[in-house]
């Protein structure tokens, strides 16, 4: 119930991003109940049906990283003071998240059910003059368990996946005891916030011990026989702070990975080209039936961008603050270096998916697409988006604090977007042309 209320009174741009969950899960569960169709339709062709199956898999991984980064936005299931008194502490907050993407994904695989029912002829009779006869299993009854689940994979699957990366890392008091346990940013972490003893207060004088006089020094004691005479304390006005940018964070260790596994991918497919087929699972629609070794080559192709790119985007920040950086270099690359790992993963899974789709161009069969396809690849590629623009709003609510700051001392509005201009252009300008190189290798081998 408190997952509805929640859910309810978001605001719309939360509400858009938690319909993009729905569909996301709309389409993925329709392609995992086409394959089903399929296999009932060709009981003889197992392994077709068992590649379709596999097929699915991509879909099913880019809504679940949807889910995740949309999860980690919700500012209804972020802790706030005064929640844990009532009972809302990290954990219940965390299980409030995971039951709100739960339902997000339901929503999406019952209109998946829907439409599949629909186009089957089960509810209103048979659509499309029964043109989607032989994918959909028309007129064979379909096996409830199988049909259910299919249509849960992707909300058990996303709602465990986002228990998992909000989880609280550590309950209860501090392993030495001797702390207070704090949790950070959505109770995603921990940290112990060390008590200050009493004897402290008097070696450093930090509240007006007898040491310190609450000057924050240690003072002599006056010699035997003469008189010590108190100053009054004189009251300073508070004065507003400049906010200090916080340290960025140190470079992410997954860029040579990143750059040996890209290489690998890249050599594996090239190599496997000119292998003969091994019967493996065959590329659908447009893509040429290869060898499984093609297949192998774009995964890791894939995984070595995802890898390498927080490494690239934290060198795009620190290249940006070279050579004695003004007030604006000096923000934007600050802030690329803060958000090197936060954004370089779905940059880096934005830019596998945009070299697939212009290798793909060129093919002289790429006017052969289907509409599995077509739709497979429209929820990887809108996931893959929408999960970059909402890691996106999660850098920007990471830094509400320190823009607020600099506003109120005076600080120009005009400086603060450009440069947010200057990252997106720093990043376009190194991950735009990594984009097309690979695109371009990964082409040469499917135009043999």
């Amino acid at each position: 119930m408190l997952a509805l209320r929640l859910t309810r009174g978001a605001r719309p741009a939360v509400q858009l991003r938690r319909l993009l969950v729905t569909a996301a899960s709309a389409g993925t569960g329709f392609l995992l109940l086409c394959a089903m169709g399929y296999a009932l339709a060709h009981p003889g062709s197992p392994a077709d049906a068992t590649a379709r199956l596999v097929w699915c898999l991509p879909p099913v991984a880019a809504t679940v990283h949807l889910a995740v980064a949309v999860a980690r936005t919700d500012p209804g299931t972020r802790p706030r003071p005064g929640l844990a008194a009532v009972g809302l502490g990290p954990a219940r907050l965390m299980l409030v998240s995971a039951t709100t993407t739960a339902l997000s994904c339901v929503l999406g695989s019952m209109l998946a059910l829907l439409v599949f029912l629909h186009l089957r002829g089960d509810l209103t009779g048979m659509p499309f003059d029964g043109a989607a006869t032989e994918a959909l299993a028309a007129g064979t009854p379909l096996p409830v368990p199988g049909s259910l689940t299919l249509l849960a994979l992707v909300p058990v699957l996303a709602s465990a996946a986002v228990a998992f990366v909000l989880r609280p890392t550590v309950l209860g008091p501090a392993p030495d005891g001797g702390g207070r346990r704090s949790y950070g940013r959505f109770g995603a972490t921990g940290r112990v916030a060390a008590r200050e003893t009493f004897g402290s207060y008097g070696r450093f004088g930090t509240r007006g011990g007898a040491a310190g006089r609450g000057t924050g020094r240690d003072e002599p004691e006056p010699a035997e026989g003469t008189v010590a005479v108190e100053t009054p304390a004189v009251e300073t006005p508070a004065v507003e702070s400049v906010p200090e940018l916080p340290a960025p964070h140190p470079a992410p260790k997954g860029l040579p990975w990143g750059v040996a596994v890209l290489a690998a991918g890249l050599a594996v497919e090239t190599y496997a080209a000119g292998a003969t087929d091994d019967g493996g699972p065959a590329l659908p629609a447009a893509l040429p039936a290869g060898p499984t070794g093609v297949l192998a080559g774009w995964l890791l192709t894939a995984v070595g961008l995802a890898l390498l790119a927080p490494g690239l985007t934290h060198l795009c920040g620190l290249l940006l603050q070279a050579v004695r950086p003004g007030a604006l270099r000096l923000l934007a690359g600050r802030g690329l270096m803060e958000e090197a790992t936060r954004i370089g993963r779905p940059l880096g899974v934005v830019c596998a998916v945009a070299s697939a789709a212009v290798a793909m161009t060129p093919l002289p069969d790429s006017g052969s697409f289907g509409p599995l396809t077509a739709l497979g690849a429209a929820v990887v590629t809108g996931c893959a988006v929408a999960t970059l623009c909402t890691a996106a709003v999660e850098a920007r609510q990471d830094r509400s604090g320190t823009t607020a700051a600099l506003l109120r001392l005076g600080a120009p509005a005009a400086t603060l977007r450009g440069a947010a201009a200057l990252r997106a252009g720093a990043l376009l300008a190194v991950f735009g042309p990594l984009t097309l190189v690979v695109a371009e290798l990964a082409a040469l081998p499917l135009s043999r």
